[in-house]
């Protein structure tokens, strides 16, 4: 544990028990959304190089046509 995050649950420990709860919780969602973004994060990572694969395969094959930004 670092030095800061003892000070912080140091400090913590003096609030009264409800508050500790709320920052307790407040800290265990924090920690939940964090793993939830970094699995969705590298599970896109694994979605794009499949739509970069194909968007090479299509280009290989004729199947793609050149940008036309005046078309847009």
């Amino acid at each position: 544990m670092t030095s800061l995050l003892e000070k912080a649950f140091d400090l913590a420990s003096k609030l009264p028990a409800l508050e500790q709860n709320i920052l307790a919780r407040t800290l265990l969602d924090e920690i939940e959304s964090e793993k939830k973004w970094d699995e969705l994060f590298a599970e896109s990572e694994d979605f794009l190089a499949q739509m970069a694969v194909e968007a090479l395969r299509e280009e290989a094959q004729g199947m793609t046509t050149e940008l036309d930004f005046n078309k847009l």
